[in-house]
């Protein structure tokens, strides 16, 4: 009886079943719910160069509490507002291995309707103690790199 269970759940979650561990560090941001990759909750699951990022990006909140900061948009979608069964229902994730690097693509819709509300994101993978770790986060949709993204004011 149970093979038939674990064949009938690789059939229901094909993407899920042939994606991979690395996919799988991916996947964490966007379901069950979306997460905010610069919340410090979650700097484990990163490494270098984007953590630097996320450290200049927490001393500017600190440093001026009123002010929007360096991100203030949800890196993983490209977006602030999304629509969460929508993003759960279309998002597939494709992976390439490379020894301990690896890239995933994540292509999602943000709203059932609308075609600017498609988005692939190119997520960058080191392989840091045996973990899957994000290193960076491209959009492809809107040609920006999440590690060099400008952080801190240039004039004081």
């Amino acid at each position: 009886m149970r093979p038939m269970i674990a064949v009938a759940i690789s059939i229901a979650l094909p993407a899920a079943a042939l994606a991979g561990p690395a996919s799988n560090a991916v996947k964490f941001f966007y379901v069950p719910e979306v997460k905010f990759e610069a919340d410090a909750k979650y700097r484990d699951r990163f490494t270098e160069p984007v953590t630097k990022l996320f450290e200049a990006n927490d001393k500017a909140r600190n440093e001026k509490p009123d002010e929007v900061s360096c991100i203030d948009f949800d890196p993983g979608l490209d977006a602030q507002d999304f629509d969460q069964k929508t993003v759960s229902k279309t998002l597939k994730l494709a992976e390439a291995v490379n020894g301990d690097t690896a890239e995933v693509t994540a292509s999602f819709n943000l709203f059932s309707e609308g075609d600017d509300s498609k988005r692939e994101m190119v997520w960058s993978l080191k392989k840091v103690d045996g973990k899957w770790k994000i290193a960076d986060i491209t959009s492809k949709t809107s040609d920006w790199t999440l590690s060099t993204l400008e952080c801190g004011s240039s004039t004081e």
